[in-house]
């Protein structure tokens, strides 16, 4: 039986703040294990997020998108993420989660489950660096509510949670 939710988590460890995201997941993986609900979600830490994880979508019932982001407000964002195309650009592997919501839409031909965005704010993104110090608080404060998604993982539960209104 497959887990019910799935938390897909993007980043590179390689690049500063960018690391949040796998680095949240690997918390994660860990604190569900611990409390014995491990079996409830599926975890997929990549690189970025590609076409292909919109199969990834498939028979879950609610989705969580984990990654950092410039510009994001301190010291997160959490918002509900709809399907939408995506403006061609001149990389066609990397989507953001509403291309991943997409493409899910155009070969299953039906809506993809309740899904949301956790976007903490990144300062520093160089080839090499260390998380930095806001970063660091910034994550402290996503973890928290990360914490309190995954006790009660409902998509109504979740909208009254939401920091932003970005789609």
């Amino acid at each position: 039986m497959q887990p019910d939710i799935v938390v897909f988590a993007s980043g590179n460890r390689s690049r500063g703040d960018d690391a949040i995201g796998p680095l949240l997941l690997e918390r994660l993986a860990s604190w569900l294990v611990a409390q014995g609900r491990s079996s409830e979600f599926a975890l997929i830490d990549d690189y970025q997020l590609q076409i292909e994880h919109a199969l990834d979508l498939l028979g879950r019932r609610l989705a969580l998108f984990i990654d950092a982001g410039w510009r994001t407000p301190a010291p997160l964002a959490f918002y509900a993420a709809a399907a939408a195309p995506v403006p061609a650009r001149g990389n066609t592997h990397s989507l953001p989660p509403q291309g991943v919501l997409e493409v899910y839409r155009q070969v299953t031909l039906s809506e993809p489950p309740p899904s949301f965005v956790l976007c903490v704010r990144g300062e520093h993104f160089e080839l090499g660096a260390g998380l930095s110090d806001a970063a660091r608080a910034h994550a402290e404060a996503a973890w928290e509510q990360l914490q309190l998604l995954c006790t009660l993982p409902e998509a109504a539960r979740w909208r009254t949670m939401l920091t932003s209104g970005t789609d």
